[in-house]
């Protein structure tokens, strides 16, 4: 345990790490490379040119230190970030070089104000985090590796079936080249992949959710192609899957891995999905659907029109064969044709009203999964509604902890 001085000093220099966070993030990321360049092969460039991941550093060393005496307030951050380090394959002799280089980014750009006392404080402090998530993530690898099926490390699949589901997405059905078991997986988890792209000097990491529930001899993910648009890039990795990647080919992946699953009670479910948000609440759908005993369940999905829209005619058939399915659809720049067919329940985005009119009760549990500013909008419109943060489970495909403040 740390000594009170160490503590106190931690706790009140925290406001001024999270004033610089961005700053510290950037100082960080460039020391890092410099001193460790294989690291390009982990970390996620895309993120890194969009600032994500510098944002989410900053936010991530603030929250530690804030909490430093009980970690349990931010055990969600934790986990979440111990899941991605075990998919990655982060390893315990990682650690040192990564507080290193935090120390210094944090004196660089604080300069004078980044005093000895405050220097030393912050790496017992980092010491005793890092323990922390060693601790986790080791035990994350030993349930990983000897669950039936389970791989530590990247395991090759072949790519048996590739499937468009709209204008943007492409399923992948992925099988292991050895032939032999696959782990099974809980319905949000993930799988992460390590793509060799061509005319890319390092390999790129991404995770991708498992878009199909449990229990099959194969692996399902569904891809959203990432075109380029105003300041974002083109998706590297996804548009390899989608262009290069061809049926029999091999893709290295490691074991299915996210702390984003279903809860175990019996509340009323609510999914809200945006977009390419749909793959994991559709994987939990399906999930629901095959259990004994159902809740009542709203699926509302929302996306810019029916070219979009993946899963569509999927949805419908479960709602077809299920009653205690409740649909909606909200296109926020249907077609014509779309306008006229009226295959949508609302044009525009999702806000409470449309919550208050449309889900029986608020005494649910709620499940999101869509870009930011999509989480960030409905998760402030269920605050106001007055759900509590226990009820509110969310997924974010990007580096960002949490949403909502």
């Amino acid at each position: 345990m740390l000594d009170e001085k160490t503590i106190q000093i931690v706790q009140s220099t925290a406001p001024v790490l999270k004033e610089h966070s961005t700053a510290i993030g950037k100082r960080f990321y460039k020391l890092l490379f410099e001193k460790a360049p294989d690291l390009y092969n982990v970390f996620n460039q895309t993120n890194q040119k969009r600032g994500l991941q510098q944002e989410a550093l900053g936010y991530s060393v603030y929250a530690a230190g804030e909490h430093i005496t009980n970690l349990d307030a931010i055990k969600p951050v934790i986990e979440r970030i111990s899941q991605k380090h075990r998919a990655i394959g982060i390893k315990a002799e990682q650690y040192p070089v990564v507080g290193e280089t935090l120390l210094q980014a944090v004196k660089d750009v604080l300069g004078d104000a980044a005093t000895d006392e405050i220097i030393e404080a912050w790496g017992k402090a980092y010491g005793y985090i890092a323990d922390a998530f060693i601790e986790l993530e080791q035990k994350l690898y030993e349930e990983t590796k000897s669950q039936p099926g389970g791989w530590e490390g990247y395991r090759n699949f072949i790519v048996e079936k590739k499937v468009e589901e709209s204008d943007e997405v492409t399923s992948f059905y992925l099988k292991p080249e050895d032939g032999k078991a696959i782990a099974t997986y809980k319905a949000g988890q993930y799988l992460t992949i390590k793509a060799k792209v061509p005319g890319e000097k390092y390999t790129h990491i991404r995770h991708y959710s498992l878009s199909e529930a449990p229990g099959k001899d194969y692996y399902r993910i569904s891809v959203k192609r990432e075109d380029e648009h105003d300041s974002s890039p083109e998706g590297i990795v996804s548009n390899y899957l989608h262009k290069q990647i061809q049926t029999g080919n091999s893709l290295p992946v490691s074991a299915p891995a996210g702390d984003f699953v279903l809860q175990q009670d019996d509340l009323p479910v609510v999914f809200i999905s945006g977009g390419i948000g749909i793959t994991p609440l559709f994987s939990m759908l399906q999930t629901l659907l095959n259990e004994q005993t159902k809740p009542k369940i709203t699926f509302i999905h929302s996306t810019r029109n029916s070219k979009t829209h993946a899963f569509h005619e999927d949805v419908k058939q479960l709602i077809n064969e299920n009653s205690d399915i409740k649909s909606l659809v909200c296109y926020d720049s249907p077609t014509e044709e779309d306008k006229a067919s009226k295959n949508f329940d609302k044009e525009g985005y999702i806000d409470l009203d449309f919550l208050k009119s449309n889900v029986a009760t608020k005494e649910a549990n709620f499940y999101l999964c869509g870009s930011l500013p999509f989480m960030d909008a409905i998760i402030k419109a269920l605050r106001e509604w007055e759900v509590p943060s226990e009820r509110i489970h969310y997924e974010s495909f990007s580096p960002v902890a949490i949403l909502g403040e």
